[in-house]
């Protein structure tokens, strides 16, 4: 049997030989991307997506992030989460009635027909229409997106597919298959109920005719950044619909409101309960989409802002006294980084914030990341639902949109969750192990 075909096995029925034949394909230049692919084709297609709605398993959804934090991390690391990010995928569940095993008719790729069965929540059409859409681009991830931009079910994930779906489309080189597939999904989850559109028309009625808000650097300082994150964490849903719905009105640029919006989240993730640090991340995940979706247009709808704000508002806020601070080092470490690494690693939340603010310090972002990303990818994705690595990725995207004050902020706040959630890395020895211990 050659590479590629047992890889195309474990794929279809995995066993333990997974990762052994995930190995034996990514030794090559092209074996990662080419892995991706296969597991995006062969998969894609016959997972049970609606028995998991309104939610959307993460097991796709995360290869974006394996992606986007390959720059990040040491080629061994690299690998070892992609190989475990595919096995995630491979477990979600399967069904004989799934999408692309004859359960829903073929379409003929007419994106009226798509607009059609998206405005009218009729998944089925969509998936076909989309399924037969010929030389996809990203733009055509993009209008997915704007077609789902006002829909904040199950927080949201639908526009969040789109972009990173297409983020991996492009990651992945463009394959004709593997992007129809994750078109013809994405246009599958945008089309199905529920469809939630609760934040968006109250945001609306407030805004009235409000312009779209201009993609530019925050002007506000440090200090009314933070008055404005305790509207956005303090304030009931009317009457942070009601403030924040008046600052947009008012004019304010995109770099003001995503600072507050930042530092909002970052205070959110120092509060969230350990059981809750993954879901709480999904703020970063929901702002980093809507500074790239500004910082691409100039300008971006109104309303998005407001239903990013009740969005960080949603999650619990706890006492200030409670709240867990950075823990200066007893000494000096010759190597934060590893410090950093060493404190997340050993669960230590406290020491690992203080170190993420040493090493932001000292050596700027870019390292600080590393170490984050490098933490994350410890963690089996199975384990934390693809959490961590969305998050870190998420983090990686929004920084640049930040002021300083607000890159600490979220820097030490995900240093923490990290610490908080250290869980098994079985897997990740596995895998390991596999490709000739690359882990370490």
């Amino acid at each position: 049997m050659s590479v590629l075909a047992g890889w195309r096995a474990e794929l279809d029925q995995p066993s333990a030989g997974f990762f052994r034949a995930f190995a034996g394909l990514a030794g090559t230049p092209s074996g990662p991307g080419e892995a991706a692919r296969e597991a995006v084709e062969r998969l894609g297609p016959v997972v049970d997506w609606a028995a998991y709605l309104p939610y959307i398993p993460h097991g796709l959804l995360g290869l974006q992030a394996v992606f986007r934090l390959r720059p990040l991390l040491r080629e061994a690391s690299f690998l070892r989460l992609l190989a475990t990010q595919i096995h995630a995928f491979a477990h979600e569940s399967r069904s004989p009635a799934a999408l692309g095993l004859g359960a829903i008719g073929h379409g003929s790729g007419d994106w009226d027909n798509l607009r059609m069965a998206l405005a009218h929540h009729r998944p089925a059409i969509a998936w076909g229409e989309a399924r037969a859409v010929a030389g996809i681009q990203w733009e055509a991830f993009r209008l997915l997106e704007g077609a789902a931009e006002a829909d904040m079910a199950n927080v949201g994930h639908k526009p969040m597919l789109a972009r990173m779906l297409g983020e991996l489309f492009l990651a992945l080189g463009q394959p004709p298959e593997a992007g129809r597939v994750m078109l013809a999904l994405t246009a599958w989850h945008c089309a199905s109920e529920p469809f939630d559109t609760f934040w968006h028309d109250r945001a609306a009625r407030r805004l009235g005719d409000a312009a779209p808000v201009q993609h530019r650097a925050a002007e506000q300082s440090p200090e009314t950044h933070r008055a404005q994150v305790r509207e956005i964490c303090d304030s009931g849903l009317v009457e942070l619909l009601d403030r924040f719905s008046g600052r947009v009105r008012a004019g304010s640029g995109s770099g003001d409101l995503l600072a507050a919006l930042a530092l909002a989240a970052a205070e959110k993730q120092l509060d969230a309960r350990r059981d809750l640090e993954g879901k709480t991340s999904w703020n970063f995940v929901h702002l980093a989409v809507l500074a790239k979706r500004v910082a691409e247009a100039e300008r971006c709808a109104p309303e998005s802002w407001v239903q990013a704000a009740a969005l960080v508002n949603l999650f619990p806020t706890g006492e200030d006294e409670e709240r867990p601070r950075p823990a200066p080092p007893r000494a000096a470490p010759a190597d934060p980084a590893q410090a950093l690494l060493d404190a997340i690693l050993d669960g230590e939340p406290e020491p690992a914030m203080g170190l993420a603010g040493l090493l932001l310090e000292r050596e700027g972002p870019e390292p600080a990341l590393r170490v984050l990303a490098e933490a994350a990818a410890d963690n089996d994705p199975a384990f934390n639902h693809s959490h961590q690595i969305l998050a870190v990725a998420a983090v990686a995207d929004l920084l640049p949109h930040l002021p300083e004050h607000a890159r600490e902020a979220v820097l030490v706040a995900m240093a923490k969750a990290l610490a908080n959630g250290q869980g098994s890395s079985d897997l990740g020895r596995q895998a390991g192990a596999a490709l000739g211990g690359a882990k370490g």
